[in-house]
C-alpha cells in the first residue's frame, strides 16, 4: 500500500515571489488612473478562487469603486462547486458580493453575458463624484498574471462591437507590462475598458499558495523550476486518489517520488538528452525536465479532469 505526503515541503520563498518593475509601475499607474474610472473588474482564476486573489487589491484600487468579481475559466473546475466557492468568498470578503463565473472561451457563456449588465448597473447606483457629469462608462480590469484579463476585454469587445484583437493575449504570465489607453467596448452606453497588467503581492505568504499560483501559470515556470511544479501537482493529485498520470507516465502504479514519476515519463515519451561529463564522455539521460512540463502542460489542459485546487480551503 502507497503512503503518501501529508504536506508538501516548505520550499525557497525566492522561487515564489516574483515582483519584477513593470508589477510596481503597473500598481502607480492604475492608482493614478482611479479617478477616471467608473467600476472596478477583478479577474482571477475560479481554481484557485483564494490563493490566487491578490489582497491588496482592496486597499489599493477596488475598495473604493463598484466591485465585480470575476472567477474565469470556470469550465475547468465542477459546475457543483461553484455554491461553495461564492459562500465561503462572501463569508469572508464584504467586497464579494457580486461575483461572476466565467469561461471567455465560450461566446455563450452565461457569465460572459451579465459583466457588461451587471457593471452599467453597479455604475448608475453608485456615486461618481467627478465623473457625474461624464457620460461615457470608464471600466478597469485587475488580476493576478495569465487570468484571462485581456482575453475578458476581447471577448466581451467582440460581443458587444463585434471587432477583434483589443489587447494582446499570451499563456506565459506578465504579457501586459502597463495600463493602457481607453479600449472601447460598447457604443450605447458608451463604455471603455482599462488593460492593466497582471499584479501579484510583493512577497506571496506561504509555498503551497505560491505552488498553486505557479501550477496555473500565474508564475512564470521557469522562474519556479518545472519538476518542483510537476512534483507539487503530484501531491496534489495522490492527495485526492487521482491516478490518471499512473498511464500518462508509464509508470506501474502510483507513486510519491517525482524523481520516478520524470524518469518514467521521459522513457515514456521517449525523449532523452546528452550530456557531456567531466571527463568528456557523453551519456545519455531521461529528459526529466520535458517530462514535467508535459505533465504540467496535461494538467492545464484538463487531462487530469476538472481540479478546485482550493477545495481544502473551501470546504
Amino acid at each position: 500500500m502507497n503512503r503518501f505526503r501529508a504536506s508538501f515541503p516548505v520550499v525557497n520563498r525566492e522561487l515564489l515571489n516574483w515582483f519584477p518593475g513593470h508589477m510596481g509601475k503597473g500598481i502607480k499607474q492604475m492608482q493614478q488612473k482611479l479617478k477616471q474610472v467608473d467600476c472596478v473588474i477583478e479577474v482571477h482564476d475560479a481554481r484557485i478562487p483564494l490563493s490566487g486573489r491578490n489582497s491588496e487589491f482592496r486597499y489599493t484600487i477596488s475598495g473604493v469603486k463598484p466591485h465585480v468579481l470575476v472567477l474565469n475559466k470556470k469550465d475547468t473546475i465542477e459546475r457543483r462547486s461553484q455554491r461553495a466557492i461564492l459562500d465561503r468568498l462572501r463569508g469572508e470578503d464584504s467586497e464579494a458580493r457580486h461575483v461572476l463565473f466565467t469561461n471567455c472561451k465560450d461566446q455563450s457563456c452565461d457569465g460572459i453575458r451579465k459583466v457588461m449588465p451587471l457593471a452599467q448597473d453597479l455604475i448608475l447606483g453608485s456615486n461618481r463624484f467627478n465623473r457625474s457629469d461624464q457620460k461615457e462608462y470608464c471600466i478597469m480590469i485587475i488580476g493576478v498574471p495569465n487570468v484571462g484579463k485581456s482575453s475578458l476585454i476581447n471577448v466581451l469587445r467582440n460581443r458587444h462591437l463585434n471587432r477583434k484583437g483589443a489587447s494582446q493575449v499570451g499563456a506565459v504570465a506578465g504579457i501586459t507590462r502597463s495600463v493602457l489607453h481607453k479600449i472601447k467596448i460598447c457604443e450605447d452606453p458608451l463604455v471603455y475598458l482599462l488593460d492593466t497588467p497582471g499584479i501579484l503581492k510583493p512577497n506571496i505568504a506561504d509555498t503551497e499558495t505560491g505552488l498553486r499560483l505557479a501550477l496555473v501559470s500565474c508564475l512564470q515556470d521557469h522562474l519556479v523550476g518545472e519538476e518542483l511544479i510537476a512534483d507539487y501537482l503530484l501531491y496534489l493529485l495522490n492527495k485526492r486518489n487521482n491516478f490518471r498520470y499512473v498511464e500518462m507516465m508509464g509508470l506501474q502504479e502510483p507513486t510519491d517520488s517525482i524523481a520516478e514519476v520524470l524518469v518514467s515519463g521521459a522513457q515514456h515519451l521517449n525523449r532523452t538528452l546528452k550530456v557531456r561529463n567531466f571527463d568528456g564522455s557523453i551519456v545519455v539521460r531521461p529528459d526529466v525536465t520535458l517530462a514535467a512540463r508535459h505533465m504540467i502542460k496535461s494538467f492545464r489542459t484538463g487531462a487530469f479532469g476538472k481540479i478546485l485546487i482550493d477545495s481544502d480551503k473551501i470546504e
